[in-house]
């Protein structure tokens, strides 16, 4: 089974991820570990701050043949990040669909309002970010702009609305 949890900046991909790993045994990659390993190594000419359709056309593909790889091999891998695009199953057969959930973190208006702050202090609760830009304005246009995209591509989301707690079915 193939886990792939998507989001804005913020939404908490990275601590769902850990606590399914801590839950299910399955390994996750972070997205984001994988594009720092490549602007590191200087296997791209895009950087941090690229932007994220850039960064999506150039990871997507690596990701995509790695979600095949193992699901031919029968192995369980959850994967995180903001660069999983909408339209990805396009990019799939059936059989591998068959073996792939998806989920899109997605914050109400009211939540991120009501908030913020909290958002902003759980922001390191797993990863340490050196740099964190993250605005109220940001936060709030991302998550109407995937709430969006998700109804539109009809793909699994998960609003936050109340309190965040999250289960996956």
């Amino acid at each position: 089974m193939i886990i792939l949890i998507t989001g804005a900046s913020h939404t908490g991909k990275t601590a769902l991820a850990q606590k399914l790993l801590e839950k299910y045994k399955f390994p996750y990659l972070s997205i984001d570990h994988l594009k720092m390993g490549l602007i590191r190594s200087k296997n791209t000419d895009l950087t941090p701050l690229s932007s994220d359709d850039n960064l999506t056309a150039y990871l997507w593909p690596i990701v995509r043949e790695m979600i095949k790889t193992a699901i031919e091999n029968k192995q369980n891998l959850i994967i995180e990040g903001c660069y999983i695009p909408f339209d990805f199953a396009k990019d799939f057969e059936k059989e591998y669909l068959d073996n792939i959930k998806y989920y899109c973190l997605i914050m109400s208006k009211k939540y991120i309002e009501n908030n913020f702050s909290e958002i902003k202090k759980y922001a390191s609760v797993i990863e340490n970010r050196l740099y964190d830009d993250c605005t109220l304005e940001d936060l709030l246009d991302d998550n109407v702009k995937n709430l969006e995209l998700a109804k539109k591509h009809k793909v699994n989301y998960i609003l936050i609305d109340d309190k965040y707690e999250i289960e996956l079915s």
